[in-house]
């Protein structure tokens, strides 16, 4: 075999590799200046009426959410100004998105901590623990 052909394959490996343990990320169990909250906290939030705030992709917002959950597209629309028009900067509120594998609720809660909001919720576990609990979904 040609040193060409050895060094693609080496190559071709070694980003196959790289692009499997990428897949397998997963999203810090907590952020600083947050709480995390697991499903029963989350639903406990919820019953209390605190808002719930959804970073997910538009077509998983769609496909089903938390009842009355505030829709604010992570990559698209999430900012300071867009999160202050809905929940004031010391107003409790919970970041969701798909679960542990998802980065979208984690990346959310570390901004509106440092934009200063201080009643921030990390909810990890996010919709897919929320519908295997049975609760709401619209």
């Amino acid at each position: 075999m040609k040193i060409e052909s050895r060094i693609f394959l080496a190559f071709a490996g070694l980003l196959f590799a790289c692009a499997a343990w990428a897949g397998d990320e997963k999203s810090p169990k907590s952020i600083e200046g947050a709480t995390t909250v697991d499903t029963s906290q989350a639903k406990a939030l919820f019953d209390e009426g605190v808002a719930f705030v959804d970073v997910r992709k538009d077509k998983d917002w769609e496909a089903g959410r938390v009842p009355d959950a505030i829709h604010i597209e992570l990559k698209k629309i999430f900012s300071e100004s867009s999160l202050s028009a809905e929940v004031k900067k010391d107003e409790r509120f919970v970041l969701y998105c798909n679960g542990e594998s998802c980065m979208r609720s984690s990346k959310a809660t570390a901004q509106a901590v440092s934009w200063g909001f201080s009643k921030v919720y990390y909810y990890r576990d996010g919709f897919p623990a929320w519908k295997a609990a049975s609760y709401p979904v619209e």
